[in-house]
C-alpha cells in the first residue's frame, strides 16, 4: 500500500493499514474506517481530552516508531498534522 493511500486514524493519527483489524466499532458492531479501536469503540470515542492531551500520549509511540525523532520533533509534527484530523478539525 502507497502511502497515499495509507489510512491514518483520525484521532490518534495511527497509520491503520489495509485490513481492517485496527479498525475500531461503531455501535452496531460494524467496523468504522475512520477511527482506531484504541481511539473509538462501540460508537464512542475511547478518549475525551483535548487534542494536547492526545499528542502527549502519541508521542512516545511516534518516538519508538521513528528513533531518529526527538520528542520535540515528534510534538512539533503532531501540532502541525492533528489539527487536519477529523477528530480536531475545528
Amino acid at each position: 500500500m502507497s502511502e497515499m493511500n495509507q489510512k491514518f486514524c483520525q484521532c490518534c493519527g495511527m497509520p491503520m493499514g489495509d485490513t481492517d483489524e485496527l479498525y475500531g466499532t461503531n455501535a452496531d458492531g460494524s467496523k468504522n474506517q475512520e477511527y482506531c479501536n484504541y481511539c473509538f469503540e462501540n460508537g464512542k470515542f475511547t478518549f475525551n481530552g483535548t487534542m494536547e492531551e492526545m499528542i502527549e500520549i502519541c508521542v512516545p509511540h511516534m518516538t519508538a516508531a521513528h528513533p531518529d525523532m526527538s520528542k520535540e520533533e515528534a510534538r512539533k509534527a503532531m501540532l502541525e498534522w492533528f489539527p487536519t484530523l477529523k477528530r480536531w478539525k475545528n
